[in-house]
């Protein structure tokens, strides 16, 4: 029985062997340079790849800003990742730094370990050789020589900003071309000549709102505190544009105050009173008059408006009359 177990771990042992061996193997790193000779101070792109399945993981090296005491990085490009398209099961990633070196002669750059869960996977070193600039030492040093002055016209300046210059001179272009056209437009246009309307006077005005409300019959139909609010509003607009008091926005008993001051014959001052009195009553006391009073107090409008109607007798009668309500 022992031996069963310890040939059962055994076998264990040497499939799992077989896997990981199989799934190292499908991971491979490479390391690789645009250029393996460069001049003294110029620049090439040193890149890291690996090939790798899809699920699988695996760290790059930590580069800091130099890669040996000869060679320095100068920028670290993005991390880039693509699908094979042979085989969907794998991707490719890659790194790439920008390097430089100051220093003429041959460098390597060190073998970098990539980092999985289970293993670790090392790319090749390689060589980097720096060409220094050669220098004809037979021949004389010169000094730097002077910055050359170099003409520069009106022309080569308009070559240069062309565009400064266009789109201004088109915009006044089409700035002078509307002006134009709106003022010959407007030229052109015939003169439209206003008719006249001939001056309605405010008792005439008032007279046929008093007629239009009588048609209405609203008290007949039941509708008193309608009729009674119309009459009022129509009596209260004719007040104010006939007299100078602000009708529309007093009370029945400021309005009466107001006018006793003014020629107005008593007669006339109890028609009103009698009107504006029953209107407040029927609207803000729900008084019910009689139809008796429905027709009095629509006599008692008109009666009012027809013995106040104003008389202009010249043309500054007429001019104050048309400003206080003449339309």
């Amino acid at each position: 029985m022992k031996q069963y177990f310890n040939f059962s771990w055994c076998l264990l042992l040497f499939l799992a062997g077989i896997s990981f061996k199989g799934a190292a193997q499908d991971i491979r790193v490479e390391a690789r340079l645009d250029q393996n000779i460069i001049a003294l101070g110029d620049q090439t792109r040193l890149h890291l790849i690996v090939h790798l399945p899809v699920k699988a993981h695996i760290d790059f090296p930590a580069l800091s800003d130099t890669i040996s005491s000869k060679v320095q990085i100068v920028e670290m490009g993005k991390t880039d990742t693509v699908a094979d398209k042979n085989n969907p099961g794998s991707r490719t990633i890659s790194r790439q730094y920008t390097i430089t070196s100051f220093d003429a002669g041959l460098h390597v750059i060190p073998a970098y370990v990539f980092h999985s869960k289970n293993a670790g996977f090392s790319t090749q070193a390689l060589p980097l050789e720096v060409k220094a600039v050669k220098v004809d030492t037979t021949k004389a040093i010169y000094d730097i020589k002077e910055p050359l002055a170099v003409s520069y016209s009106f022309m080569d300046w308009l070559r240069d900003h062309w565009q400064w210059v266009l789109f201004p001179v088109l915009g006044v272009l089409i700035l002078v071309a509307l002006l134009y056209y709106l003022i010959k437009k407007h030229k052109n246009k015939p003169v439209q000549v206003r008719e006249v309307q001939p001056l309605i006077p405010i008792h005439t005005i008032a007279l046929d709102k008093l007629q239009a409300l009588k048609g209405k019959k609203l008290w007949q139909q039941g509708q008193v505190k309608q009729y009674y609010s119309e009459l009022s509003d129509i009596i209260r607009e004719y007040l104010e544009k006939r007299y100078p008091i602000h009708a529309l926005e007093q009370t029945s008993a400021e309005i009466l105050s107001g006018l006793r001051n003014l020629n107005i014959a008593a007669e006339n001052m109890d028609r009103l009173g009698q009107l504006l009195i029953l209107s407040d009553l029927v609207k803000f006391a729900k008084e019910k008059p009689l139809p008796a009073d429905h027709e009095q107090s629509m006599e008692n409008a008109i009666g009012f408006v027809m013995h106040t109607i104003a008389a202009p007798s010249s043309n500054e009668d007429q001019t104050e009359n048309r400003s206080n309500g003449y339309v």
